[in-house]
Protein backbone atom coordinates (compact mmCIF):
# COMPACT_ATOMS: atom_id res chain seq x y z
CA UNK A 1 0.00 0.00 0.00
CA UNK A 2 1.54 3.45 -1.16
CA UNK A 3 1.05 5.95 2.00
CA UNK A 4 1.27 9.66 2.39
CA UNK A 5 2.18 11.00 5.41
CA UNK A 6 1.65 14.77 5.86
CA UNK A 7 3.34 16.37 8.77
CA UNK A 8 1.56 19.47 9.87
CA UNK A 9 3.02 21.96 11.79
CA UNK A 10 1.38 25.28 13.32
CA UNK A 11 3.35 28.42 13.06
CA UNK A 12 4.94 29.59 16.51
CA UNK A 13 4.03 31.87 18.39
CA UNK A 14 3.33 35.94 17.51
CA UNK A 15 1.92 38.97 19.39
CA UNK A 16 -1.40 38.57 18.41
CA UNK A 17 -1.87 35.39 19.53
CA UNK A 18 -1.02 36.81 22.85
CA UNK A 19 -3.34 39.42 22.60
CA UNK A 20 -5.90 36.85 21.11
CA UNK A 21 -6.70 38.95 17.98
CA UNK A 22 -8.18 37.33 14.91
CA UNK A 23 -5.18 37.51 12.55
CA UNK A 24 -6.23 36.04 9.51
CA UNK A 25 -4.65 36.88 6.26
CA UNK A 26 -2.92 39.89 8.31
CA UNK A 27 1.06 39.31 7.84
CA UNK A 28 1.87 39.14 11.47
CA UNK A 29 5.34 37.97 12.58
CA UNK A 30 6.56 35.65 15.30
CA UNK A 31 7.63 37.47 18.53
CA UNK A 32 10.56 35.54 20.77
CA UNK A 33 8.69 32.50 21.97
CA UNK A 34 7.45 31.74 18.72
CA UNK A 35 11.20 31.63 17.21
CA UNK A 36 12.01 29.99 19.85
CA UNK A 37 9.34 27.30 19.50
CA UNK A 38 10.34 26.95 15.55
CA UNK A 39 13.93 26.63 16.58
CA UNK A 40 13.46 23.67 18.98
CA UNK A 41 10.60 22.31 16.20
CA UNK A 42 13.37 21.82 13.62
CA UNK A 43 16.04 20.40 16.12
CA UNK A 44 13.52 18.09 17.18
CA UNK A 45 13.09 16.68 13.45
CA UNK A 46 16.49 16.39 12.97
CA UNK A 47 17.30 14.62 16.15
CA UNK A 48 15.10 12.12 15.19
CA UNK A 49 16.69 11.94 11.61
CA UNK A 50 13.59 12.27 9.51
CA UNK A 51 13.09 12.06 6.56
CA UNK A 52 10.79 13.82 3.98
CA UNK A 53 10.26 14.57 0.68
CA UNK A 54 9.06 18.43 0.33
CA UNK A 55 8.44 21.15 3.16
CA UNK A 56 5.59 23.23 2.02
CA UNK A 57 4.55 26.63 3.45
CA UNK A 58 2.14 29.29 3.64
CA UNK A 59 3.24 32.25 2.47
CA UNK A 60 2.21 34.99 5.19
CA UNK A 61 5.44 35.67 7.49
CA UNK A 62 4.82 33.41 10.37
CA UNK A 63 4.39 30.32 8.11
CA UNK A 64 7.38 30.78 6.52
CA UNK A 65 9.57 32.22 9.76
CA UNK A 66 8.26 28.89 11.18
CA UNK A 67 9.41 27.14 8.00
CA UNK A 68 12.89 28.50 7.72
CA UNK A 69 14.29 27.08 10.76
CA UNK A 70 13.66 23.60 9.42
CA UNK A 71 15.04 24.90 5.73
CA UNK A 72 17.98 26.21 8.14
CA UNK A 73 18.64 22.84 9.61
CA UNK A 74 17.54 20.17 6.63
CA UNK A 75 18.90 22.75 3.86
CA UNK A 76 15.58 21.93 2.10
CA UNK A 77 13.66 25.03 0.35
CA UNK A 78 10.48 25.22 1.42
CA UNK A 79 7.67 25.29 -1.51
CA UNK A 80 5.58 28.65 -0.77
CA UNK A 81 1.55 27.74 -1.06
CA UNK A 82 -0.63 30.64 -0.50
CA UNK A 83 -3.72 28.21 -0.67
CA UNK A 84 -2.18 27.05 2.93
CA UNK A 85 -3.13 30.56 4.74
CA UNK A 86 -5.45 30.68 7.04
CA UNK A 87 -9.07 31.74 6.73
CA UNK A 88 -9.54 35.45 5.79
CA UNK A 89 -11.83 36.69 8.65
CA UNK A 90 -13.09 39.54 6.81
CA UNK A 91 -14.40 42.66 9.63
CA UNK A 92 -13.04 40.47 12.97
CA UNK A 93 -9.25 40.76 11.10
CA UNK A 94 -6.65 42.29 14.01
CA UNK A 95 -10.53 42.47 16.74
CA UNK A 96 -9.91 40.51 19.77
CA UNK A 97 -12.30 38.00 20.74
CA UNK A 98 -13.39 40.33 24.17
CA UNK A 99 -13.55 43.42 21.42
CA UNK A 100 -15.44 41.20 18.55
CA UNK A 101 -18.91 40.71 19.98
CA UNK A 102 -19.23 44.55 21.05
CA UNK A 103 -18.11 46.12 17.83
CA UNK A 104 -19.21 43.67 15.24
CA UNK A 105 -21.82 41.49 17.40
CA UNK A 106 -23.54 40.32 14.56
CA UNK A 107 -20.52 39.24 12.69
CA UNK A 108 -19.31 37.66 15.66
CA UNK A 109 -22.59 35.87 16.67
CA UNK A 110 -22.19 34.61 12.56
CA UNK A 111 -18.28 33.25 13.18
CA UNK A 112 -18.85 31.35 16.61
CA UNK A 113 -22.52 29.74 15.64
CA UNK A 114 -20.12 28.52 12.79
CA UNK A 115 -22.54 30.11 9.57
CA UNK A 116 -21.32 27.97 6.86
CA UNK A 117 -22.20 30.66 4.32
CA UNK A 118 -21.71 33.96 5.96
CA UNK A 119 -18.15 35.46 4.82
CA UNK A 120 -17.48 38.03 7.74
CA UNK A 121 -17.98 40.85 5.94
CA UNK A 122 -15.49 40.65 3.21
CA UNK A 123 -13.56 37.63 4.07
CA UNK A 124 -14.26 33.73 3.89
CA UNK A 125 -17.12 31.56 4.48
CA UNK A 126 -16.32 28.37 6.25
CA UNK A 127 -17.59 26.63 2.98
CA UNK A 128 -15.15 29.24 0.83
CA UNK A 129 -12.08 28.20 3.27
CA UNK A 130 -13.18 24.33 3.32
CA UNK A 131 -13.05 24.41 -0.35
CA UNK A 132 -9.62 26.28 -0.25
CA UNK A 133 -8.08 24.06 2.04
CA UNK A 134 -9.42 20.41 0.80
CA UNK A 135 -8.33 21.98 -3.33
CA UNK A 136 -4.78 22.28 -1.55
CA UNK A 137 -4.17 18.99 0.10
CA UNK A 138 -5.17 17.21 -2.92
CA UNK A 139 -3.23 19.53 -5.00
CA UNK A 140 -0.36 18.18 -2.57
CA UNK A 141 -1.00 14.48 -2.25
CA UNK A 142 -1.23 14.27 -6.05
CA UNK A 143 2.30 15.97 -6.64
CA UNK A 144 3.81 13.81 -3.51
CA UNK A 145 1.85 10.35 -3.25
CA UNK A 146 3.51 7.65 -1.40
CA UNK A 147 6.08 10.32 0.18
CA UNK A 148 6.30 12.03 3.66
CA UNK A 149 5.89 15.81 3.14
CA UNK A 150 5.89 18.44 6.10
CA UNK A 151 3.45 21.57 5.86
CA UNK A 152 3.82 24.45 7.67
CA UNK A 153 0.41 26.44 7.86
CA UNK A 154 -2.22 28.26 11.15
CA UNK A 155 -4.27 26.80 13.43
CA UNK A 156 -7.26 27.36 11.64
CA UNK A 157 -5.86 25.68 8.60
CA UNK A 158 -4.81 23.16 10.21
CA UNK A 159 -8.36 22.01 12.31
CA UNK A 160 -10.02 22.21 8.40
CA UNK A 161 -7.45 19.54 7.25
CA UNK A 162 -8.11 17.71 10.93
CA UNK A 163 -11.85 18.18 10.13
CA UNK A 164 -11.31 16.51 6.13
CA UNK A 165 -9.33 13.43 7.24
CA UNK A 166 -11.45 12.62 10.31
CA UNK A 167 -15.14 13.61 8.78
CA UNK A 168 -15.95 15.99 11.18
CA UNK A 169 -18.76 18.45 10.36
CA UNK A 170 -18.42 21.82 9.38
CA UNK A 171 -20.80 23.21 11.60
CA UNK A 172 -19.63 22.02 14.71
CA UNK A 173 -17.45 23.27 17.56
CA UNK A 174 -13.51 22.73 17.51
CA UNK A 175 -12.51 19.33 19.35
CA UNK A 176 -9.22 19.40 19.05
CA UNK A 177 -6.49 21.81 20.02
CA UNK A 178 -3.40 23.02 17.09
CA UNK A 179 -1.09 24.25 19.47
CA UNK A 180 1.77 26.69 18.25
CA UNK A 181 4.71 24.75 16.86
CA UNK A 182 2.67 21.39 17.53
CA UNK A 183 3.71 18.08 14.95
CA UNK A 184 0.19 16.51 13.41
CA UNK A 185 0.10 13.66 11.31
CA UNK A 186 -2.18 13.13 8.36
CA UNK A 187 -1.62 9.81 6.28
CA UNK A 188 -3.68 9.28 2.66
CA UNK A 189 -3.69 5.23 1.65
CA UNK A 190 -5.01 5.87 -1.86
CA UNK A 191 -8.67 6.49 -0.93
CA UNK A 192 -8.75 8.57 2.28
CA UNK A 193 -7.26 10.35 4.54
CA UNK A 194 -7.05 9.76 8.18
CA UNK A 195 -5.41 10.83 11.43
CA UNK A 196 -2.28 9.19 12.52
CA UNK A 197 -1.12 11.21 15.77
CA UNK A 198 -2.11 15.15 17.00
CA UNK A 199 -1.26 17.54 19.02
CA UNK A 200 2.16 16.54 19.75
CA UNK A 201 4.64 19.39 21.47
CA UNK A 202 6.74 16.93 23.15
CA UNK A 203 9.73 18.64 21.47
CA UNK A 204 8.90 21.87 22.63
CA UNK A 205 10.25 23.03 26.38
CA UNK A 206 11.18 25.90 28.59
CA UNK A 207 9.47 29.12 27.20
CA UNK A 208 8.40 27.47 24.45
CA UNK A 209 5.87 25.78 25.79
CA UNK A 210 4.41 28.09 27.61
CA UNK A 211 0.94 29.68 25.88
CA UNK A 212 1.08 26.99 23.02
CA UNK A 213 -2.49 26.78 21.97
CA UNK A 214 -3.26 30.61 21.93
Amino acid sequence: MNITRLCLIRHGETPWNVERRLQGHTDIALNFRGMTQATQMAAALKNISLEFDALYTSDLKRAADTAQAIVEQFNMPAIVMSELRERHFGALQGLSISDAPALKPEIWQAHIARNLDHSLEGGESINQFAERVQNALALIREKHAGETVLLVSHGGTLDMMYRIASGQALETARIVSVPNASLNWLTHDGKSWAVERWADTRHLNGLALENVDL
